[in-house]
């Protein structure tokens, strides 16, 4: 069975979103020019993205979550977050929401952070602790999980 991947999450947030905005908006937050902010975590979290997949990719380290991993990524984005592609994710999210100026969409970008914890986060981190033991056990002591 193929299983629903991390981007396609996020493409449905993306959209969910807008839905939101035009059909329940709830409350507008932020009027023009404010809204603009919200281009600073869509381009952070767009950029945190390529970075991390960068680095996988130069470790010649698989970037699909269940696959196994074959080398510990800890450097560059990774000693600021454990999870970067996850956080530019809902980063990029967010940034959305602010760009359209109400409240519901923000409230996606948090239901975003928690599926993506829940359904692939913790998944991956049991995983990475069976295949890199001790070395990751240092390495989640030291990097926080988000930010």
């Amino acid at each position: 069975m193929k299983r629903v991947l991390p981007p396609t999450f996020l493409f449905c947030a993306l959209v969910l979103t807008v839905i939101l905005h035009l059909l329940a908006p709830l409350t507008r937050i932020f009027d023009w020019p404010w809204r603009l902010l919200g281009l600073a975590p869509l381009i952070l979290g767009s950029a945190l993205n390529l970075i991390a997949d960068q680095a996988f990719k130069r470790r010649g380290t698989t970037v699909k979550p269940f696959e196994k991993s074959s080398f510990l990524v800890t450097e560059g984005v990774f000693r600021i977050s454990r999870h970067p592609m996850y956080l530019g994710m809902v980063s990029i999210v967010f940034g959305a929401g602010v760009l359209l100026g109400t409240l519901a969409p923000l409230l996606v970008a948090v239901a975003l952070g928690i599926m993506l914890d829940r359904i692939f986060i913790r998944a991956e981190e049991r995983m990475m602790r069976i295949a890199f033991g001790d070395a990751y056990g240092d390495y989640t002591r030291r990097t926080r999980r988000w930010i």
